[in-house]
């Protein structure tokens, strides 16, 4: 079927090369998501991931901080940064998700991948076009969509090409970007200013009491209204936020686990032993462990188009 009569799409069309391990790794999916599967908290992972929403309305989490998004607005998430989507009560909403591993080239090539691979950096990495700039990627998208269905003999090398193309037209567009954050209710937008500074201040002492002084609200009411907001009280949120990061170190640093816990906030380390086996069911060695242990080690790199 065609959305907006010019992007074509599928429901549950799928694209993979490789595994998120791999050098080289793609994933799209096509399909929809609504509210009742909205995931609970933030997320991260090891790889980039574009979120394009095919539809009108819905919101984008992105280290605590709220924003709206619209039609084929592109929200680009480097590794390791906690977001999650957000769909609203209704109709399930299409949405295109592109996750990706670019291999190291020598020289040239590498720059140049860096230099596109900046548009993830930017203080607000979400891009919104005007309609005749959107149908370049659409038409790059529409590409890639048509190779996936051929079956093509160079399928991987041409999906890679397409894509290199499609990172390079957002980059070289990026001063074109017409996204600016909604204005939010004034209390929503007091709240997610909270949530967006505890990201950013979890390794310090965070509490009830001076998160109220320093945002002038009483302790009774940002209480309250942190819960009613956020579906969190403040307390687990901070947690959260700060088991999330040492799960992070835990994965991708070799970092002492002591060094993980005063370095994510905790007063000692039997704190975050308890507050991590609170929220992942084991302990942050066993964690550790396990996780090594289920990273796929592949040197091949299979190709599945579409799912059965």
């Amino acid at each position: 079927m065609l959305i907006n009569n010019k992007l074509l799409y599928e429901k549950a069309h799928l694209i993979q090369i490789g595994n998120p391990s791999d050098s080289l790794y793609y994933f799209f999916d096509y399909d929809e998501r609504y509210y009742d599967i909205n995931m609970e908290f933030q997320h991260f992972h090891n790889f980039y991931e574009i979120h394009i929403l095919l539809d009108n309305d819905a919101s984008h989490i992105i280290e605590g901080r709220l924003y709206r998004i619209g039609f084929f607005d592109i929200v680009c998430l480097k590794p390791y940064l906690l977001h999650k989507s957000v769909y609203p009560k209704g109709p399930a909403k299409k949405r295109l998700i592109i996750q990706f591993n670019i291999p190291v080239h020598a020289g040239l090539l590498q720059d140049e991948i860096n230099e596109a691979l900046t548009i993830f950096d930017a203080p607000l990495p979400i891009y919104r076009f005007e309609p005749h700039l959107q149908d370049l990627f659409i038409n790059i998208l529409n590409g890639i969509y048509q190779v996936s269905k051929s079956k093509s003999q160079i399928g991987v090398l041409s999906i890679h090409g397409k894509f290199l193309s499609f990172l390079s037209t957002i980059y070289n567009n990026r001063n074109h970007n017409i996204y600016i954050p909604e204005s939010l209710n004034p209390t929503v937008s007091k709240i997610y200013t909270i949530a967006s500074y505890i990201h950013s201040h979890y390794s310090e002492e965070l509490t009830l009491e001076s998160l109220s002084k320093k945002f002038y609200l009483s302790s009774f009411y940002l209480s309250h209204l942190f819960k009613k907001i956020t579906g969190f009280t403040l307390i687990n949120y901070i947690q959260m936020t700060r088991i999330r990061n040492a799960q992070q170190l835990l994965l991708f640093t070799d970092k002492k686990i002591t060094e993980i816990a005063e370095e994510c906030g905790f007063t000692s380390f039997s704190q975050f032993n308890r507050v991590f086996n609170k929220f992942c069911g084991t302990s942050p060695r066993m964690y550790k462990k396990q996780s090594g242990m289920l990273l796929p080690d592949s040197d091949t790199i299979p190709i599945t188009y579409t799912r059965d």
